[in-house]
């Protein structure tokens, strides 16, 4: 098992991964990294699910930075990640979290949800 600053560096390059342009754009990159009961509440409060949303051509290309990267350890194979999101395209922020369920030894993403905030909060 890895040690919690391990974990929490993975878990915030999977989390930073999905943010790529490669990964965004593919349907079959998206689905090793999304797990099959996937679902979102995106920062415009539409629910999303894998299996209903995602398209060939993938999620789209976003413009995104990501920091004060923050995970806790819900159970041994359950983690919640929690970080801010500057969206570059449209100069928005957003605080983001996201569950991550580890099955086999790999993680996947079950949930997420973004919240759009004020840059001083």
């Amino acid at each position: 098992m890895k040690t919690n600053d391990e974990l929490k560096n993975h878990i915030r390059q999977l989390e930073e991964k999905l943010l790529t342009p490669e990964v965004r754009s593919s349907k079959s990159e998206l689905e090793k990294l999304l797990a099959d009961d996937f679902f979102e509440i995106g920062s415009s409060g539409k629910v999303l699910y894998k299996d209903e949303e995602i398209a060939e051509a993938g999620i789209g290309v976003v413009k995104m930075k990501l920091s004060d990267f923050e995970l806790n350890t819900l159970s041994e194979n359950l983690v919640l990640a929690t970080y801010r999101i500057f969206n570059e395209l449209n100069n928005q922020h957003s605080l983001r979290s996201s569950i991550w369920k580890r099955n086999e030894g790999v993680w996947k993403m079950v949930f997420h949800q973004g919240t759009k905030t004020d840059p001083s909060i």
